[in-house]
């Protein structure tokens, strides 16, 4: 199979950067595929679980957020935060999810309440993902 070139950085490090032979990446609009001749995009990221699939297995990496842009030289995510399925920290999760509940309740109905609650349902999927036992 035909393989492109993937980096994943956040701010704290590179997270991955290789050959790979599909990137499954949690776009804003909708989840979306990468592979190798795939046509220019760009795309902010939801947060979402994305994965890496590389000959003989896969790697399964939480992203809160960022942008996502294929070109001719592969794939490039810059995310706001992104760590292995494994690393991640579930009570920073669970702690996101509770102040976004609470500033929900304070506010009135309306673009910035719609924005809030569909950012919540993100985390919240998210934390389904991590607790139970279909990993994406």
């Amino acid at each position: 199979m035909a393989t492109l070139h993937f980096e994943l950085v956040s701010p704290e490090k590179l997270v991955f950067s290789g050959e790979v032979e599909q990137v499954d990446v949690p776009g804003i609009e909708g989840d979306f595929g990468v592979l190798a001749g795939h046509a220019p995009y760009v795309s902010t990221l939801r947060p979402g679980i994305l994965t890496v699939h590389v000959a003989g297995g896969e790697q399964k990496i939480v992203v809160l957020g960022g942008f996502a842009e294929v070109s001719a030289q592969g794939l490039t995510v810059l995310a706001e935060l992104a760590e292995s399925v494994e690393d991640i920290d579930r009570a920073m999760i669970a702690r996101r999810i509770g102040e976004m509940e609470e500033r929900a309740a304070k506010l009135e109905p309306g673009n910035e309440l719609d924005k809030l609650i569909t950012q919540l349902d993100h985390f919240k999927t998210v934390d389904r993902h991590l607790n139970g036992t279909a990993m994406h």
